[in-house]
């Protein structure tokens, strides 16, 4: 993996999340894929990111694009241009970060090209950003826990049915799937990421309300994160911090025990334990090495 980089950038205009009860400081913008084990990987900070400055910040995604297709793919940094030899970097990114991920799908069933799950993501978010999160989140699980082929409609619509109880529209999801609109909202996005020198993901613009913002691109330890906050944004402080691990859970509804031990900063051997006496207590249910509040 190349070295992060950190440019100066003029303009960005992402759009808000929320309606927050405190004044946003930096509005992120954070270009990523659904098919990218690195942005996998980046969940960890990521959402302790976010939990921690709550309402200081205010995001959007844009989707990269990863794989057209494979006949148009390659990435000479890690050598890699075709399906099977995406593998070992999964098995690397297990060893170096603790996320769970199964590489076994690109030896398998290959998905063919991100593009049909990034099509997806922005047809999700049509219904707000928040339900499309929890779109690309359930993607990121099907492909890097299930190895489920999330190039596959029928993959797609799947996922998105399991959004219904959660106040998702399925039928305004398959018109949108196959809308027009969608298409060139996926097409901005790339436009957008290539305008900007973006070609590696995850990416973050980080931009205060007023100044110049900064472009992080590659996987990120969380104090680096920390530090660049700081520099856009020198008033900026956390909100809170996660003390308690099911209200942590509870929090996010989905999560793995590496993103608990991140936030909480533990061994995942002991954020592991506490959710499995969680899980035998009632308070979580566990699946495919993700534990769920009983309320998600």
């Amino acid at each position: 993996m190349r070295s992060p980089s950190l440019n100066i950038l003029s303009s960005v205009s992402p759009s808000p999340s929320i309606s927050p009860s405190l004044p946003p400081l930096v509005e992120v913008t954070y270009y990523t894929d659904p098919l990218c084990s690195w942005s996998w990987a980046f969940e960890l900070q990521w959402r302790r990111l976010r939990y921690e400055f709550g309402d200081r910040l205010v995001w959007r995604y844009a989707m990269g694009g990863l794989i057209p297709d494979w006949q148009r793919f390659s990435d000479p940094i890690n050598d890699i241009n075709r399906p099977a030899q995406m593998a070992p970097q999964w098995v690397q990114i297990r060893h170096l970060c603790g996320m769970p991920i199964e590489e076994k799908i690109w030896l398998e069933d290959p998905p063919t090209s991100s593009y049909p799950a990034c099509i997806a993501v922005k047809a999700a978010e049509k219904q707000g950003l928040n339900l499309g999160e929890a779109y690309l989140r359930r993607l990121r699980e099907a492909v890097m826990l299930e190895r489920r082929n999330i190039a596959r409609r029928e993959e797609l619509i799947a996922l998105a049915e399991e959004l219904v109880e959660s106040g998702f529209n399925l039928q305004q999801f398959l018109d949108d799937l196959d809308s027009q609109d969608t298409l060139n909202a996926f097409r901005e996005d790339i436009k957008d990421a290539r305008y900007r020198g973006i070609g590696r993901f995850p990416a973050l613009i980080l931009r205060p309300m007023t100044g110049r913002a900064v472009l992080l691109v590659g996987y990120r330890p969380y104090q680096e994160l920390r530090k660049a906050l700081a520099h856009v944004s020198p008033q900026i402080h956390p909100v809170r911090s996660a003390t308690d691990i099911i209200s942590y859970a509870s929090y996010w509804g989905r999560i793995t025990a590496a993103e608990v031990a991140e936030a909480l900063q533990l061994r995942i051997e002991a954020a592991t334990e506490v959710l499995d006496n969680a899980v035998a207590e009632g308070m979580l249910t566990k699946g495919n090495q993700v534990y769920l509040h009983l309320s998600c």
